[in-house]
């Protein structure tokens, strides 16, 4: 089975064999994607240079080429600067190509630098001019400009095949980690999947370095501490936060029963019958509504329930940068994790917040505006197996085209908790602060709390918990509750006329994430048992 990386490889020979002479390849790893790109040459007949400022023109086992290079007459050392001067090797380029007898595959490491303000404008020229003149030359010679930044110059922007390169996919990481075990002679001891899934979403570099840190620390490769190394790796780029999910799943979720009954319908399609029936894969909701309301809490919940997948907030204020382009590439970077890791709900909280540029304009020049068009066009064509639970407490805020079907499986409403609700989250409460056993009457709390959230009630354990240790470190009562209640003034009151608007909008648009009160005692007395 070829890795992405081979099956990129055989496009790039691809491009060299049709005389596509300049490839723009994005990628922060020099050392994997190099061995790649020498095997795509070899693949088209071309042999292999490379170039940096640094050590100049060399090939493929680090031997130093010797070129004319009019910059090496006045530099001190004329010999250590042979060939470092970009000029130079684009000039050597251009010989090769009218008199040379070798095709060349020419792999410039440090040439965007060199192409930037106005100083730069003669290597720019030169750069453009082969770019023009390579496609017809009686030596065929190619430039791959190896680069982070996919950022093409506009003088380049006709010439230049952009290619990103993937990173490397679970098949490409087991290659790494069976040449390390081979190296030192590990036995896996049957860690070897384990380790693998938990380097899924890192570079090659990345998970090379988690695996010898593994070695170095525990004497052998260990999937939990490899997972803590991505975390941390992961965490530092600032675009994703990982997080942790509800270990007890939907139990310690109260409410929501039809977000319940549909995630479970839906993790019926990740199995190997589904896939042969031709069921596809699900992309992922969203939750409409109240604050405070669980739409974040079943995120977590949803996480555990499909299999203790991992969970990560996707931050799309934390893409945007005040440089150029940057923003674009920050956006590209996280959908290419997020395919590399495979199985993983992803949280957008809030995302209006995120996008708010892009509907009523704003002064992030149009980055707010791009990021919507590029996650709609993910959202709508990606093959992964991420599951994407966006949340919006205004929906005001949205663009329209967010909302269709195509982007998301369901839209779901969430309202304020009904009377079974308001009862079934004060007893998730209870249990997580360690009273699921203290006799309360949940019914009589319940009827206290009428347009309390799902979150406002939730608070009231603890402050009820308070009063009655303040009382003589006393078991926790009813009373406490409702006393607690009493000191509240919820959401639904202090912002009635927005969740009204919610509401009215949410009307035929949405489908309610709760059965009503009167259905689901139905329901219950025919024999049916909506609690999940």
């Amino acid at each position: 089975m070829l890795t992405k990386s081979q099956i990129e490889a055989a496009n790039v020979a691809t491009l060299f064999r049709a005389r596509n002479c300049l490839v723009w390849c994005v990628t922060s790893e020099e050392a994997r994607v190099e061995v790649n790109l020498a095997e795509a040459a070899a693949a088209a007949k071309f042999k292999t240079m490379f170039w940096d400022v640094a050590g100049g023109p060399t090939d493929m086992a680090g031997n130093r080429l010797t070129i004319e290079d009019p910059a090496a007459a006045f530099a001190p050392d004329p010999a250590a600067a042979n060939g470092k001067d970009p000029g130079a090797i684009l000039a050597h380029i251009a010989k090769q190509a009218r008199s040379g007898t070798e095709p060349c595959v020419w792999v410039l490491r440090d040439m965007p630098t060199w192409l930037v303000g106005p100083p730069m404008a003669a290597t720019l020229r030169a750069l453009r001019n082969l770019a023009k003149s390579l496609p017809a030359a009686k030596c065929p010679q190619a430039i791959v400009v190896l680069t982070p930044s996919a950022e093409v110059p506009p003088e380049l922007s006709g010439h230049a095949v952009v290619v990103r390169w993937p990173m490397p996919d679970r098949t490409e990481l087991a290659g790494m980690l069976d040449r390390m075990a081979a190296t030192y002679k590990l036995d896996l001891n049957g860690s070897r999947d384990a380790s693998i899934d938990a380097a899924v979403g890192l570079s090659g570099e990345e998970a090379e370095s988690c695996f010898a840190r593994s070695l170095v620390a525990l004497k052998r490769i260990d999937p939990v501490r490899i997972a803590q190394e991505k975390k941390t790796i992961i965490a530092k780029a600032g675009l994703l936060e990982w997080m942790t999910p509800l270990p007890n799943g939907f139990d310690g979720v109260g409410g929501l029963d039809v977000i319940k009954t549909w995630t479970l319908q839906r993790k019926l399609a990740y199995s190997t019958a589904a896939v042969a029936y031709g069921l596809p894969t699900p992309k992922g909701i969203f939750l409409v509504g109240v604050s405070g309301c669980g739409k974040s809490l079943i995120a977590k919940a949803i996480a555990t329930v499909l299999g203790g997948w991992p969970l990560v907030r996707w931050d799309f204020g934390a893409m945007k940068s005040k440089f150029m382009g940057e923003s674009e590439g920050n956006f590209r970077k996280v959908q290419e994790i997020l395919a590399a890791m495979g199985r993983v709900v992803v949280l957008i909280d809030e995302i209006e917040k995120g996008l708010s540029g892009a509907v009523n304009g704003g002064a992030d020049g149009g980055v707010a505006a791009d990021q919507l068009g590029s996650f709609l066009t993910w959202m709508q064509e990606r093959q992964d197996q991420v599951f994407v639970i966006a949340t919006s407490n205004d929906v005001t805020k949205l663009p329209p085209e967010l909302l269709r079907k195509g982007r998301f499986d369901e839209l779901f409403w969430v309202d304020l908790p009904t009377h079974r609700e308001r009862m079934s989250v004060l007893e998730a409460a209870l249990r997580q602060a360690g009273r699921g056993k203290v006799s309360v009457d949940c019914g009589a709390v319940a009827d206290a709390t009428d347009k309390f959230s799902g979150a406002e009630i939730a608070a009231l354990v603890p402050d009820a918990l308070f009063a009655a240790f303040a009382d003589g470190e006393r078991e926790l009562a009813t009373s406490d509750l409702i006393a607690a209640a009493r000191a509240i003034t919820p959401l639904a009151e202090t912002s009635k006329e927005t969740i009204d608007r919610m509401r009215a909008w949410a009307k035929g648009r949405t489908r309610p994430a709760t059965t009503p009160d009167a259905v689901a005692e139905k329901a219950v007395s025919t024999g049916r048992n909506l609690d999940l």
